[in-house]
């Protein structure tokens, strides 16, 4: 079983959000449909970023380095052609 580590990108304030979950396309339409507090304000929402971990430790462990600077400048490097034009 893998965890994964996602990033949304809010078409409304092209603001990022970071989770982490066992079942990405479940919490994907959570967060589509408004079920998650912390984006239910800031929908339409798509992945723009995913990444398999082996356990959920990793996966939250690495939630957490996305919300930190240096997360923030590995997402900002990785989807650079995307996010050219972006505030992260």
């Amino acid at each position: 079983m893998f965890y994964y580590v996602y990033i949304l990108q809010s078409l409304k304030d092209n603001k990022f959000y970071a989770g982490y979950t066992e079942n990405l396309k479940l919490r994907f339409e959570e967060h589509r449909k408004g079920y998650v507090i912390s984006t239910k304000n800031r929908r339409p929402l798509k992945i723009i970023y995913s990444e398999a971990c082996l356990n959920k430790k990793d996966a939250m462990h690495r939630e957490k380095y996305f919300k930190t600077y240096h997360g923030k400048m590995f997402i900002k490097s990785r989807l650079k052609s995307y996010l050219t034009g972006c505030s992260i």
